[in-house]
């Protein structure tokens, strides 16, 4: 070791030597060796007294790495403006590191004007020196038909050549148009051994797409520790995407145990990233108290930065807190504002409480005809809360809107999403020939969609249609079954007809009802 240090400041001294007589090249190696500290105590500003010497007498190599100090602000204030003059010198003498980064600044508008033209110009002049950054950038210029016109073709082309010489942001590009089959065939396959190429070499793009493929087994069998893996490995580069997906994994339980410890670390580094969805998730984190001490302020705190990134949901939880005074001071005209929000974008929820509030007058004017706009904007969405409350609406004969066949088509959308009032109401509808045709079939029939769901009095209804034969033929044990579960749910009606079903049963029908799980009355 000391002899080799020996040998660098030998080096050094004979360099010097050189480059105080003229020499261009002992010039270049000197600031090379200030640079890095070779033979010598690094210092970037000697570094670039030395390359300037070289660059000056036209070393396209010293002119290059000039370039590059002062862009990069090593040695020297950052200048693009200088750093261009270098790199137009070394590119215009062939050097296609520098041709490469003279087209960067000009797509940039860098310390010269911006222009694409110019940027393609220097691009395929490095792309064609076999230079991988030109040509994958070079592709993506005929990929988006910036400069040039969009050539899906051409764009491929460059990409492969790029790709071919290991360049990761290539590969990624390539695997890119294989998986939507943008100037190529479609093929899975291929877009995956692309990804994983780049992803071997680090690039956190490729890692996180090779992740989702895995995720969703996707041209791939679903491997949730080969998803982590990958996930992982972008996201300790702080792919902001990875890391969210790898809350959302340990929050769910996706293909792993459920672990709200970790869910939390991967919002949080997300979360801070700016990433909206995490911002969301952390503040619910805090809200419900899931893997961190229930906090609703620091809940509000995360909310707001979802919400003022546009995130609908976070609106929608930021509008509750403010409703229910939780972790921000209760203010109604507050909650409004951040419920219309979401509402305006599409939130099914919100659009329905927005429609409550005008509907009761909560924190704004009471509006029945406001209510019921917000309430088909999230019926029409098939929000079933909505359709049954719009059904109510135009149930009413002191309605903005009363009409029963408008009413009945509603609870019918509600009924036929399993909504249990919208059931119960529509048999009653069918039962009596309310704003239809009476139908007792089609009213036992909503009537045991409720009852299933434990409505009492659809299964004290249901119960009675099996007794007498209303709509089906009469069953006994039918109506037996329905109205003891309408007796047990607090249907005192249901008693006196039971007694009636059980009349008509042998004993050891009875003992054999008596005897099933569930149907025994209270």
């Amino acid at each position: 070791m000391q002899r080799h240090a020996q040998t660098e400041v030998d080096e050094f001294l004979r360099l010097r030597h050189l480059a105080e007589r003229g020499v261009a090249s002992a010039q270049h190696s000197l600031g090379f060796m200030y640079f890095n500290g070779q033979g010598v105590a690094q210092s970037h500003e000697l570094a670039v007294a030395w390359y300037r010497q070289a660059a000056n007498a036209g070393l396209e190599h010293a002119q290059y790495n000039l370039g590059v100090m002062f862009q990069k602000g090593q040695g020297a204030d950052i200048d693009f403006a200088e750093a261009a003059h270098w790199y137009q010198l070394a590119a215009e003498q062939g050097y296609a590191a520098a041709q490469y980064n003279l087209g960067w600044l000009y797509a940039k508008g860098q310390g010269v004007p911006h222009d694409t033209e110019r940027a393609r110009y220097w691009f395929a002049k490095a792309a064609e020196q076999g230079d991988p950054g030109a040509q994958n950038n070079l592709g993506m210029m005929y990929d988006t038909g910036k400069g040039v016109p969009q050539d899906f073709a051409q764009a491929i082309m460059w990409y492969r050549k790029a790709a071919e010489q290991g360049y990761a942001r290539a590969q990624f590009n390539l695997g890119l148009r294989y998986d939507n089959g943008q100037g190529v065939a479609q093929d899975g396959k291929q877009a995956l051994g692309w990804f994983r190429k780049a992803a071997d070499q680090g690039y956190a793009a490729a890692q996180f797409n090779l992740a989702l493929r895995y995720d969703k087994g996707q041209d791939v069998p679903a491997d949730a520790a080969r998803a982590i893996k990958w996930y992982t490995l972008a996201a300790e580069q702080d792919h902001v995407s990875s890391q969210f997906n790898l809350g959302l994994i340990y929050d769910n339980g996706n293909g792993v145990p459920r672990d709200a410890a970790l869910a939390l670390k991967w919002y949080r580094r997300a979360a801070e990233l700016g990433h909206a969805g995490a911002q969301n998730n952390l503040g619910q984190c805090y809200d419900h108290g899931q893997g961190v001490a229930q906090d609703h302020r620091e809940a509000a705190h995360w909310y707001r930065k979802a919400s003022e990134a546009g995130h609908p949901a976070a609106q929608y939880h930021l509008a509750l807190l403010y409703e229910q005074g939780q972790g921000v001071p209760r203010d109604q005209q507050e909650a409004v504002f951040w419920y219309r929000k979401a509402a305006d974008q599409g939130h099914l929820r919100a659009q329905f409480d927005i429609g409550l509030r005008y509907e009761t007058g909560q924190g704004v004017p009471q509006d029945g005809r406001k209510a019921l706009a917000w309430f088909r904007r999230a019926a029409d969405q098939d929000y079933v809360a909505a359709q049954f409350m719009l059904g109510q609406i135009h149930d009413r004969d002191d309605g903005p809107a009363p009409d029963l066949l408008q009413a009945n088509a509603w609870y019918r959308k509600a009924a036929e999403q399993g909504h249990t009032l919208a059931c119960f109401t529509l048999g009653l509808r069918c039962d009596n020939g309310q704003g239809m045709p009476r139908d007792f079939q089609q009213a036992l029939s909503w009537y045991l969609a409720a009852a299933q769901q434990g409505h009492a009095r659809a299964q004290l209804n249901a119960g009675l249609m099996f007794l007498s034969g209303q709509g089906t033929p009469a069953d006994a044990e039918q109506a037996w079954r329905w109205l003891s579960l309408a007796e047990r749910g607090g249907q005192p009606a249901a008693t006196r007809h039971l007694a009636a079903a059980a009349a008509r049963l042998a004993p050891h029908q009875l003992d054999a009802l008596r005897a099933a799980p569930g149907l025994l009355p209270a």
